[in-house]
């Protein structure tokens, strides 16, 4: 199990920003991969920040990775092969299959419901 801990700072312009805190091997800096679709996202920054044993991770999201659908980013730390985190982008029109869409879906049948039932109540006194 990893001693790092990730937070979540900001995610703007196209940037998803981080802080990792914990003990690494002798005070190094850790061995972060980031993969998006089994893949290594490239151009993912880390740097020491002015806190001692604190680092802050930049993360910038591919073009390709913004398209319709859920886009999940899982952060490693390579060092003691655990997850550390993971965000979620979430774009455009959703698949049929995402539980989201699901609960949109009966979310808009309860409220034609309700309605109906209203109607029918007002329709009977």
């Amino acid at each position: 199990m990893s001693q790092l801990t990730l937070t979540k700072i900001r995610f703007r312009d196209g940037l998803w920003e981080g802080r990792i805190a914990g003990a690494g091997a002798a005070g190094a800096m850790p061995a972060i991969e980031v993969r998006h679709l089994d893949r290594l996202v490239p151009n993912v920054t880390l740097e020491e920040s002015d806190t001692a044993n604190e680092w802050s991770l930049t993360i910038p999201i591919p073009t390709e990775a913004i398209a319709d659908g859920v886009q999940s980013f899982v952060i490693y730390d390579l060092t003691s092969d655990a997850k550390l985190g993971d965000f979620t982008l979430i774009c455009g029109e959703l698949t049929g299959d995402d539980l989201r869409v699901e609960v949109e879906l009966l979310r808009a049948e309860l409220d034609m419901l309700k309605r109906a039932f209203r109607r029918h109540c007002v329709e009977t006194q």
